[in-house]
This record gives structure tokens, sequence and C-alpha cells, in this order.
């Protein structure tokens, strides 16, 4: 099954180390059948349209304003993003929700924005260890995926790709006691977000929205979570630094 694999860089890397990085990418990659996607910081993104020109790595950004354009000092618009040749956008990481209190408001006119620039838009969702223990993991989703795709219309989820990350699970996060979660996990919470789409939607959007899973994968278990055939890829933050294991993750069968 083909998937969808999403490299987060986070803040990593500087230019130079980014170049040798995508060029050894873009060779060892091209008899992926997957699709592949990689998210460096803003000050790679115009490399990255060079760097990958040709391959079938695509690119895009980690964030953006909800604004279009202004006053609005050290902000990145989608206008600009775009303009540098990006397809992909991350929005609602836990990083921003939680270091930078990003509220599903704010990340609704972020889609929007995104939206209507052109790019394509990968929503990410996901609950604390404290609401999992609590029983309400899947009423926190639902309600994080009603509130940021409030006012989307549904011919617009052709661009949207929502990613399912237990904040719990994610190693990067200080917060809590990483966890380990289990396929049948992944699978529940990926039935739910579907399901949530074919209420607020119709059936076919449910069926065809494109639902990743980012959690701690690296090159030790990437094959069990991503032969789940409950999601359609990943989004992988830590493992993509080390571009000889992001290359195999992309390039094996599932």
């Amino acid at each position: 099954m083909k998937k969808l694999i999403v490299a987060n860089f986070k803040m990593n890397t500087v230019s130079s180390e980014f170049k040798s990085y995508a060029m050894a990418l873009a060779t060892k990659t091209k008899s992926s059948k997957n699709e592949v996607v990689v998210c460096p910081p803003f000050t790679h993104l115009v490399a990255a349209k060079e760097l990958f020109g040709g391959s079938k790595v695509k690119f895009g950004a980690q964030n953006l304003s909800d604004e279009e354009k202004g006053a609005f000092t050290g902000e990145i618009s989608g206008k600009m993003i775009k303009d540098a040749g990006a397809e992909y956008v991350l929005v609602g990481h836990s990083d921003r929700r939680g270091k930078f209190k990003e509220t599903d408001k704010l990340i609704n006119k972020k889609i929007k924005t995104a939206l209507a620039c052109g790019l394509k838009v990968v929503l990410c969702v996901g609950e604390s260890l404290q609401t999992r223990e609590s029983k309400q993991a899947c009423a926190f989703v639902r309600k994080q995926i009603d509130d940021c795709l409030k006012g989307i219309y549904e011919n617009e989820l052709e661009s949207v790709i929502i990613a399912y990350e237990p904040v719990w699970a994610i190693s990067s996060d200080r917060s809590t006691d990483k966890k380990n979660i289990s396929n049948k996990e992944i699978s529940k919470m990926a039935e739910v977000i579907r399901k949530e789409i074919s209420t607020q939607y119709s059936d076919k959007a449910g069926k065809n929205i494109k639902v990743l899973f980012g959690g701690s994968i690296n090159i030790k278990n990437h094959v069990k979570i991503l032969s789940n055939p409950d999601i359609d890829g990943a989004v992988i933050g830590a493992a993509c630094l080390d571009v000889d294991n992001f290359s195999m993750i992309c390039k094996e069968s599932y």
C-alpha cells in the first residue's frame, strides 16, 4: 500500500547540512513507491525547490501565519511559502499547541489561509496522557477536528490531511513519560477521525480523507506501524534527521 511519509525537521539543521541531506535523500528515494514530503525550517525552503527539483521528494513548511500580509514581524505568510515552491504546510502540531499555546480557533484560521494560498494542509490532532487516562481521548480529538475544520467546505478537504499524534507517545514531549501505542489504538483513532469527517461532511469525505500517524516512529518500529492498513502514512520527527534511516523508511513496501 502506497503511503504518504512526511518528515518534520523541527528546528534542526543549518543550510549547509540540509543541502547534503537533501541531495542524498533525492538520490536514495528514486525507487520509492511512497510519497515523500520534507518539512524543513523556513530558511531552507528556497533551497529545497532547487535540491528536490526533478526528484520524487516534495516539500512543505512547518507552520504559517494566520495573516495574509502586513505588520506582523517575524511571521511567514502562506503566499511566501507557496512562492518558495512548497506544496504542503503542517498546522496545529503539538509543539505549536503546547509551547506557543495555539488554539483550535487560530489553527482554523491558519487552515483557511493555507487553503486560500493553494497549499495542502497536514492538520495535527491528538490528546495528552491525562485526557487519554480520563477516557476522553476520542471526544477530545473529535472536537479538535470539528473546531479546526469549522467553515471548511467539503471540496476543500481534498487538500487536507489529518495526522493523529498522541502527545503522550511523542518522545520529544518532556511534560509526560512517553508510552508506546499499539496498532489497535492507532486503528481505533483512525476510525474515530474518519467517522467524524463522515458525520460533519459525507461518507465519501470520510472514506477519502487521508489519516497519518505521528508518534515516535523510527527505524525499529516503522514496518509494524506503517503496515497498518488503517493509516495512510506518517509524520516522522527525530528519525527523519538520519538520511539513511529515513530513506529506508521511505523505500519500504507497506
